[in-house]
């Protein structure tokens, strides 16, 4: 770090760290750096901020880097605080954000136990939720009765959202051992020069149902000869991340509440996709494009070299607390309308089993394959979003090997939708003209949907003796 950007910083509790560790008094440290014991006092109750020429002094006599000592002023936490004190439970408080930023900076350890504790909270009231069932508004938690307490898939999407789909310190890691995106060359030269493994290309045949495998008696990484370039640069990432950050994988972990053994091998393997995205797609240089190009998710594939559902699988990730982008949500279907993938960033209420609402677009563009259709969604309590769904392809890559089609839709809220490049010049529904849709049809009052294929939770269904209805089911409206 240059001399020239180090300020002054109140860094007291990580001096009094510092000087613990190497078993000092604090006369012994005054004597050290040449200064009074009652000014380290003063330094290490926050007092007196730590100058520039204090944190040289600090570095030259204990030998620590300087970039270690001085850190990052507490930025991290204090911008990790201000996200979370924005939640509604800390409304009627009123923190200024400089008491915000001195506890980040002068308490780091009191900082991250408030944040541990409220991402812990967040987990507990998720699975509350699915656990309860029904939720408030009618809003479906959880369609088994809260059966998913002990699934595994369930414990990891609570234990995405209670983070906000966001690892930084995976994104940190990457962001640091590259200068700028991975490609297959890069990839592959660091894999043999850092690991010793040889990368190899072999028939389907020969891999026998393996994308991807690690031969550690032979030192080789083997892949299917028939990956496309995306997904072939995504398994040589995910390799790389499950042997260089697997300290960062662990320590995610560590703060996540898994019930099973299986829950926690999802939650590892989301979390090494997660890492080889962060390589392919570094933080910062995948933000500042998203913003620049308008979230337009083809554009954004071709630059960084990968397939859409990789590109809107990251586009969901970017709330790091202090630079957060367009919250998404993000919902994988096949044709039968089971949900293979789900991520909520953007407060859609999801049902968290069953099928989805028919009129939603996801359902309905496997009959226009690989092209983007946008649309308004209104749920029945008003709540507006903003839905881009396309057609997406899995296997392949020879004659005969199986292909699975399977359809994505990502969306935001509808204050955030004028950021994307898909509201620009409207040709289909506009924002005033949106899609009524529910959740799901257990938990949809809405009376008048000819969709309909259940009849609402709480509502009585009306005799058609004298008048049979247009509607599959009439019912009462209270």
């Amino acid at each position: 770090m240059a001399t020239s950007t180090i300020r002054s910083v109140f860094m007291g509790p990580r001096l009094r760290r510092l000087r613990r560790d190497l078993g000092l008094t604090q006369a012994d440290m005054a004597a050290d750096l040449e200064i009074s014991a009652p000014y380290v006092a003063l330094l290490e109750r926050n007092q007196r901020p730590v100058t520039a020429d204090m944190l040289l002094r600090l570095a030259r006599t204990y030998k620590i880097d300087l970039a270690d000592l001085a850190g990052d002023g507490g930025a991290d936490h204090t911008a990790r605080m201000q996200a979370v004190l924005k939640e509604p439970m800390f409304a009627d408080i009123d923190i200024p954000p400089l008491e915000i930023s001195d506890i980040a900076i002068g308490y780091p350890g009191l900082a991250e136990a408030f944040l541990r504790l409220y991402t812990a909270y967040r987990e507990e009231q998720l699975a509350l939720a699915d656990r309860k069932g029904p939720g408030p508004k009618g809003v479906a938690r959880s369609g088994r009765g809260g059966l998913d307490a002990n699934d595994p898939v369930a414990e990891v999407r609570r234990f995405l959202a209670a983070r906000k789909n966001n690892f930084a310190d995976l994104d940190d890691a990457a962001e640091k051992l590259l200068q700028g995106p991975a490609s297959a060359a890069w990839l592959t030269e660091r894999l043999n020069s850092q690991h010793k493994l040889r990368v190899r290309h072999l028939p389907a045949e020969v891999m026998l149902g393996s994308m991807r495998r690690l031969d550690r008696h032979r030192k080789e990484v083997l892949l299917d000869d028939s990956l496309d370039t995306a997904s072939l640069n995504f398994q040589l990432a995910q390799q790389l991340a499950y042997l260089e950050f697997n300290d960062e994988i662990e320590a995610a972990l560590k703060a996540g509440q898994f019930s099973s053994k299986s829950g926690r091998l999802l939650a590892h393997r989301s979390l090494a996709s997660y890492a080889a995205a962060a390589l392919i797609m570094p933080y910062s240089a995948f933000a500042k494009a998203a913003e620049t190009r308008r979230y337009d998710l083809e554009a954004l594939a071709r630059q960084f070299g990968t397939s859409f559902e990789q590109t809107a699988h990251r586009i969901t990730t970017l709330q790091r607390p202090g630079s957060e982008k367009v919250p998404f949500f993000l919902i994988r279907v096949d044709p039968a309308g089971n949900i293979s993938k789900l991520l909520d960033g953007a407060g859609f209420p999801f049902a968290k089993h069953g099928g989805a609402c028919p009129l939603w677009s996801v359902h309905g563009v496997f009959k226009t394959p690989r092209q983007i259709v946008t649309q308004w969604l209104e749920l029945p309590d008003g709540q507006r979003f903003f839905s881009i769904a396309r057609t997406v392809t899995a296997g392949g890559g020879s004659f005969g090997a199986v292909r699975v089609e399977r359809a994505i839709a990502i969306g935001c809220a509808a204050e955030h939708a004028d950021k994307l490049i898909y509201t620009r010049d409207e040709a289909g529904p506009r924002a005033d003209a949106p899609t009524p849709i529910g959740v799901a049809c257990r938990v949809c009052h809405r009376p008048t949907c000819a969709a309909r294929s259940e009849l609402p939770i709480g509502r009585e269904l009306l005799p058609d003796d004298y008048r049979r209805l247009s509607v599959p089911f009439g019912f009462s409206s209270d």
